[in-house]
């Protein structure tokens, strides 16, 4: 939307919470910092929707977080500008616990998605820093994950229910699963959270660390809360791959049919 202010040379380009260096603008002369407004879309990925008939001046932001501003992802097209930046983080702040109005709406996006004839084959363990539960999840984490994923403030157990009341097989469940864990992430980005999902974990152990039925499986962990910067990390290995570069297959790649 694209909408002038009467008498000045301002223009509303976007609303977004947080102020991205490499986009923000002031249109014209004298725009104070308190209605600056900045585009929803990716400077470097669509540079022909940045408006070049008005004069801008570029205005720096010395606050912003070097851990979040350049995790953006690069993509051949546009999508969502929450999907482009989310990332999978794993240094966590430990001075902040877990605000619960946002996990409960981190955790209701993952209620309200899609599954097979509707069956909502998702079940999580919800644990806080702190708490006896998060203390058995964590020392359900393979080796590697253990030396980062406690400083988190939530930790989650995302488990399929694989049969159901009747005993018959449900097929799609770790799938379904799959999609409630997206939602989950999706939503948590939106709420200013970061998560990372791990596939090392003890299943055993968390099976009897919480006396789970068999038709329970735990799938993955999952770390939630407030990112920390990457100098935060215990080691140097952990510190390397928090700020390397962010890398998927292209289209081409992925598409084994694209009639």
């Amino acid at each position: 939307m694209l909408q002038g202010l009467s008498g000045q040379t301002e223009f509303l380009l976007g609303y977004r919470n947080k102020l991205t260096p490499d986009l923000l603008y002031s249109m014209g002369n004298g725009c104070s910092t308190s209605r600056l407004w900045v585009l929803s879309v990716s400077w470097r990925a669509h540079p022909d929707t940045l408006p070049t008939l008005f004069p801008r001046k570029k205005i720096p932001v010395t606050n912003a977080s070097p851990a979040t501003s350049s995790r953006t992802a690069e993509t051949s097209a546009p999508i969502l500008e929450v999907l482009a930046e989310r990332w999978s983080p794993r240094s966590y702040d430990t001075t902040v616990d877990i605000d619960e109005a946002k996990l409960t709406s981190v955790l209701e996006a993952a209620r309200w998605s899609p599954s097979a004839s509707n069956s909502q084959p998702w079940r999580f363990i919800v644990a806080r820093r702190g708490s006896e539960s998060f203390t058995k999840i964590h020392d359900n984490l393979m080796g590697f994950n253990q030396a980062w994923a406690g400083n988190a403030a939530v930790l989650i157990v995302a488990l399929a229910e694989t049969v159901d009341e009747d005993g018959k097989t449900r097929p799609w469940a770790e799938y379904d699963l799959g999609q409630a864990s997206a939602h989950l992430s999706v939503q948590a980005h939106h709420e200013g959270l970061h998560i990372h999902q791990m596939g090392g974990i003890v299943v055993d152990g968390l099976r009897d660390a919480f006396n789970l039925p068999e038709s329970l499986t735990p799938i993955t962990a999952i770390t939630l809360g407030t990112l920390a910067a990457p100098e935060e990390l215990a080691n140097d290995i952990l510190r390397e791959r928090e700020v390397a570069p962010r890398e998927r297959k292209s289209l081409d790649e992925i598409l084994v049919v694209n009639d």
